[in-house]
């Protein structure tokens, strides 16, 4: 499909991958392109970690759907660009202008956006392969994933209460708000859809020193690491539902 021709999607980026998983993967946009399909989908990036401005809300009809991406930074610092950013997903939210999917700081920015509260987990930092358990399982995203489906996470923080009119669609241990519906068309995962196994582990390796020092085992957390296909799952049935967005007329995904 030509390049005219595909579906656009926005990746609003909030920061970016360390310098040695960036030399072996690519950043967080290189990531989420190739889990989303550069055959399907033409993409702009737009780094507001950086400053660089947002598209005006009202213009997001013009694309398929949006990924805000995780970061390394925190929401509860509240960073200027930060805020700004929130105050526009808001406005997003509202006008359900296009399918929107937050993962890791995007759920949190998200949640916080709304009126969730976001702060350091009180279970301390989640790293490596965990299971998910669903407690909707009729969602349109995320319903066809399996009980105790594997993702890949890193974070230390998280949702500590939703903002009002989410729903909670799944948890894991120490992450009682692991998946959010926010209404309409919005999303939140606190996983991260886009990583490989070889992403996880290159995260748990620059990490390991903090590890050990929280009294965790990074050798553990390196084996317990697995190959899933439910972050490419969930990332399918995304660009599916964005696909729809520009042929309303269309089946509903499966």
């Amino acid at each position: 499909m030509s390049d005219e021709k595909r579906p656009r999607l926005l990746i609003v980026k909030t920061g970016s991958a360390f310098a040695e998983a960036i030399r072996r993967h690519g950043d967080f946009d290189d990531w989420f392109r190739r889990a989303l399909g550069e055959e399907c989908f033409g993409f702009d990036t737009v780094n507001v970690h950086e400053h660089e401005p947002l598209p005006v809300a009202d213009a997001i009809g013009d694309y398929a759907g949006v990924v805000v991406t995780g970061s390394p930074a925190m929401v509860s610092h509240r960073h200027e660009w930060s805020e700004k950013a929130a105050a526009w997903l808001a406005k997003i939210i509202d006008r359900d202008a296009a399918p929107l999917l937050g993962v890791c700081y995007g759920h949190q920015l998200i949640a916080h956006a709304l009126g969730g509260h976001v702060g350091p987990n009180p279970h301390g930092r989640r790293m490596g392969t965990v299971a998910l358990e669903w407690i909707d399982t009729d969602d349109p995203l995320t319903g066809a994933l399996e009980q105790g489906a594997s993702v890949h996470v890193t974070h230390l923080e998280a949702v500590l209460d939703p903002p009002p009119g989410a729903r909670v669609i799944g948890h894991s241990q120490g992450d009682p708000y692991h998946v959010l519906h926010f209404g309409g068309r919005s999303w939140g995962v606190q996983f991260h859809p886009e990583f490989t196994a070889g992403i996880m582990r290159c995260y748990i390796e620059a990490r390991a020193s903090l590890l050990d020092g929280e009294g965790l085992d990074p050798n553990r957390l390196l084996q317990a690491v697995t190959e899933t296909d439910s972050g490419t799952d969930l990332l399918a049935r995304f660009g599916r539902l964005c696909r729809r967005q520009q042929s309303p007329a269309h089946a509903p995904i499966t």
